[in-house]
């Protein structure tokens, strides 16, 4: 199973500095992946969770590219319905050929109504335009032209319209901070969307929240509690197929974005557990 880190793009101690600092810190500890968010007008509903500044992700993440050599890349979510479909295709295809092939596209439909506006997107229409953009830019990457390589389209979100959307077409579905239940039940229900449609079941790649705490959580999220809590929650998923999954240290105040130092401990802290425990599967295995 993959593990992978969701960067903050966004607030007030975001600088260019920090960002490549991130993405040396997060290759250097051994994840496979890094992933940034996606909004384009700050419009207030945005700015009182993300608020500026704001990295345009294809922009972050073809410097971060630059930075970085073995890293894993991506988006979640790029809010397809804010861009051209093939203005996305050419973006993600030049992203993909520039990092060596690094490069993975996380969609969704988005929620953000007064960006929406700001845009000049009807937002009833977000689901649908969601769908023809992931057709679009299929179709536009079938073109040699495009140099596109073999980029993973991942679909977020956990309602059926979603997930009937990541089993038609992407290739892994990309649900982001469920519950243990509210994950088991998404998933039973992906499940069952997949056998009514005749399809497989894409492959499983949440975004969970990471929040190490030093007393157990009882009603919490995946990835939130003790160490031993957030270390269960990966085997769990692993056990369920997981193959990959992207912790998210960003617990919702933009003021966390001026001291990275405290989510890079706990990144620190998480991996020298998967290493232990992937220590332990080869010693089984022997």
């Amino acid at each position: 199973m993959l593990i992978g880190v969701n960067v903050p793009n966004f607030g007030p101690g975001t600088r260019p500095e920090v960002l490549r600092d991130w993405a040396r810190t997060v290759e250097g500890l051994g994840f496979d992946l890094l992933m940034v968010s996606d909004h384009v007008a700050i419009t207030p509903d945005v700015a009182a969770q993300y608020p500026a500044p704001f990295y345009d992700p294809f922009t972050t993440l073809s410097w971060l590219a630059g930075t970085t050599e073995r890293i894993a890349l991506g988006t979640t979510v790029l809010i397809a319905p804010y861009r051209h479909p093939l203005l996305v295709a050419r973006m993600a295809a030049n992203l993909n050929d520039l990092s060596g092939g690094r490069f993975v596209l996380g969609v969704g439909i988005g929620w953000a109504r007064q960006e929406f506006e700001a845009l000049g997107v009807p937002f009833h229409r977000r689901g649908a335009l969601t769908d023809e953009l992931i057709t679009t830019v299929r179709e536009a990457w079938r073109d040699d032209g495009y140099r596109a390589g073999s980029i993973p389209v991942w679909v977020g979100g956990h309602g059926d319209a979603a997930l009937r959307r990541a089993v038609r077409l992407g290739d892994g579905w990309h649900p982001l901070r469920q519950t243990p239940a509210g994950w088991r039940a998404s998933l039973a229900r992906l499940k069952e969307i997949a056998d009514d449609e005749g399809r497989p079941v894409p492959g499983l790649a949440p975004r969970i929240l990471l929040r190490v705490t030093e007393a157990p959580v009882d009603d919490r999220r995946l990835g939130e509690g003790t160490l031993d809590q957030v270390a269960q929650d990966l085997e769990d998923l692993r056990a369920d197929g997981v193959q990959a999954v992207v912790l998210d240290p960003f617990v919702g105040d933009p003021e966390e974005t001026r001291h990275p130092h405290a989510p890079w401990r706990m990144l620190a802290a998480v991996r020298e557990l998967s290493e232990l425990s992937e220590l332990s599967d080869k010693k089984e295995t022997q």
